[in-house]
Order: C-alpha cells, then structure tokens, then sequence
C-alpha cells in the first residue's frame, strides 16, 4: 500500500497527496527515508571508490620531513641549513636543506631515509620527484649532474642528470621528476643493487673549476604508487548510512517545519502531522537523484589524483584540477542537470502539498514552497557543514 502511495506521488502527486491527507501514517515517509538511506550510500561509495589518490614517501600530507631537517643529510659542503627560501605550498613545509660550499668544483648531499624504500613490484615507489634552485655567480652550469640511489653500503643505481641543468634557472624552483624501478632507464648500476630495498639517496654535482657553490633542496618524495581511498568498506557504508540519514532527517524536518510556520504566517489553518507526511512523501525526489547519481557515476573508470591536487602550488594545482574537471566532465554536467531537476520537483510537490493542505492560490503556494525549500537548504548547509 505504502509502496503505491509513493509511486503514485511521482506520476500523480495530486491525486496521491489527497489521499494522503485523509489516512495521514508515517510509515511512507520512514519507507522513502530508508529508501534514500540505501540510494545515497551506494551513490557515495560508487563514486569514492572511483577515485585512487597518489601515495607518497614521505607521506605528503603530513609535510615534506626530509628537506625540513638538515640532520637527515651529509654532505662535503662546509655549511648545511635549513633554509626559508623554500616552495609554496600546504605540503611543502616552510623550510628547504641548502648546502653551501666556497671555492670547490663539486658539491654531494645523501639522504638516509629511517626505513628502506621499496621500488619494485606492484606496490613499489614508481618515481622520484624533487625540487632544486642552485646558485653558482662564478661560474656555469654543472658539468656533471648525478641522482643515486643506494642498497645498502656499496650497491648503488645511478642517473645522469645532466642535461636537466642546461640553461638552469637559478631564481627558480626547477620541478624534477625521474621514473624508478626495473623498469626504468638508469644508465648503470652495481651488481647486487635491489630496486626492493633502497636504503639512501645522493646527489652529486661536478664543475670544471673552483666557484662558490649553492643547492637548495625541497619538496623530495618518492611517490608513484596509487591506492584506493576507501580501504574499509564496512566502515564507509556505516558513515555514508549515518550522513544520509542525518540529511534527510533535517530537511525533512526543517522544511516541514517552515511550510508550518508560513502557512500559519498567512493566516491558514493546518495541522503538523499530516504536511509533515506530506512532506516526508515529496522527498521521494531525493532517492531519485541519488539513485540517478548512483548510476551516472558508475560509468566512471578509475580516477587517479596526483598529489599535486592537494599539494597546494600555483600553477601545478590548476593543471591537476583542470585534468581532474576533464575526466568528470560528463558526469558532472549530468550530477549538475539533476540537481536542478530535483530542486525545481521538489518545489513544486511542496507547493502542491501547501495548496492541499491550506487551500492557497498557485501564486501563494509557490511562493511559500520556494522560500521554504530554500531556507532549509541553507540551515541544512550550516548544520551539516557544506
């Protein structure tokens, strides 16, 4: 009975809503809510389990801790700093590690992270990616440029980064990214090297004469790999479950309680229980979007999100959310069409059940529903927190 009640108010709402009004229970509307309840969760779930954030070593999120702290490193230069000329970003920290050596023609920094980096396989590290400024005012351009990795105390991979510092710019933070792994072109390595156990990382940089000589080092991640950002499914159902139910339950609420108030406001006699059935009814449009979405997003093949989408500098942020923008593109256009439709459906079942219940004009339902619907969006934004 219930089920054709709220079948009906979508392709008769006139029809449904009288009859409504005369046998008023709430059991319609708790059938919707569980409806919604059960919509809304697979929606959220299908669409966050399309997306795959990019891990990072060290993890990004929490700061760039190995060029924050001059400790990690060694180094034949005679100073090493923690330096405030540093990137601009969230995750970037507010210090870089420069190392500042006078009237030599070479330069060398290692880094020995606490655990070794696993490079190899699925789950290995496929790239490293750094950032470098270096200031040499008597002299050129390094003769030679170097990127190691070492396993263990002698076994070593090597990379030659030479070419990267033709035409070098040293008022900038120059962006370098190197593929790692089996699978990557590295010039040479030694015999018993494993790409599974890196244990440090160095850098070496040659010149052909004595100069005074400056590198500053940030923004250091071996990164590559990406996973997921739903892990526990049981425990992401619980909270999408929990945040539907809250949804509904406050603008079921609120915009009930504002249909009242308002048809209270313009003189009408009403009773709550049944225009809050009514409205209970009406917000069957929210289990139709969410059920739409549900589906429209499921098209949707993985999408991967490079850190740089949340590592907050300018430029490269841009170009990572206008990629993102363009791999959702249809579907957003589809999520933003439906979210017109149901707004404008809900109104109007809302403006039916006002001129039900309280005999109104057209003119004077609408307007009580339209005001009404969008108070309650903006209480149920502040409440919830979107």
């Amino acid at each position: 009975m219930f089920a054709h009640e709220i079948i009906k108010v979508i392709y008769s709402p006139f029809k449904a809503f009288r009859e409504i009004i005369q046998n008023p229970k709430y059991i319609g509307p708790i059938m919707v809510m569980i409806l919604f309840i059960a919509a809304y969760t697979g929606y959220s779930y299908v669409a966050t389990s399309k997306l795959y954030d990019e891990q990072t070593l060290p993890i990004a999120s929490k700061g760039d801790e190995w060029t924050e702290n001059g400790a990690l490193w060694t180094s034949n230069a005679s100073v090493v700093t923690e330096s405030d000329d540093c990137l601009s970003g969230g995750w970037y920290g507010n210090k870089s590690i420069e190392f500042s050596i006078v009237n030599d023609a070479q330069i060398w920094m290692q880094l020995n992270p606490a655990e070794p980096v696993n490079c190899s396989g699925p789950e290995g590290y496929k790239e490293i990616s750094f950032r470098i400024k270096m200031i040499y005012p008597n002299t050129t351009e390094p003769d030679n440029a170097r990127l190691y990795l070492f396993s263990g105390q002698v076994e070593y991979f090597h990379y030659d980064l030479t070419e990267q510092f033709v035409s070098f710019n040293e008022n900038v933070w120059n962006n370098l990214t190197v593929t790692i792994g089996p699978e990557s072109e590295w010039l040479e390595k030694s015999v018993n090297a494993d790409w599974s156990s890196v244990t440090s990382l160095g850098f070496k940089f040659l010149w052909s004469k004595d100069a005074d000589l400056t590198v500053r080092i940030d923004g250091l991640f071996f990164r590559g790999v990406f996973k997921p950002i739903i892990e526990n499914v049981a425990m992401y159902a619980f909270n999408f479950s929990v945040g539907a139910f809250m949804q509904f339950t406050i603008k079921w609420v609120i915009l009930s309680g504002l249909l009242y108030i308002m048809i209270k406001a313009f003189g009408a006699k009403t009773a709550w229980r049944p225009l809050l059935i009514l409205v209970g009814f009406a917000l069957i449009t929210m289990f139709i979007q969410a059920a739409i979405n549900a589906v429209a997003f499921s098209t949707l093949p993985r999408i991967y999100r490079p850190f740089e989408l949340f590592g907050g500098v300018e430029g490269e942020f841009e170009i990572a959310y206008n990629n993102f923008l363009e791999e959702i593109w249809l579907v957003d256009q589809i999520y933003r069409y439906v979210q017109i439709a149901v707004l404008a459906w809900t109104v109007a079942l809302c403006a039916i059940a006002t001129r039900e219940l309280a005999e109104f004009s057209w003119t004077k339902s609408l307007l009580v529903a339209i005001v009404a619907y969008f108070v309650s969006m903006m209480a149920e934004s502040f409440i919830l927190g979107f």
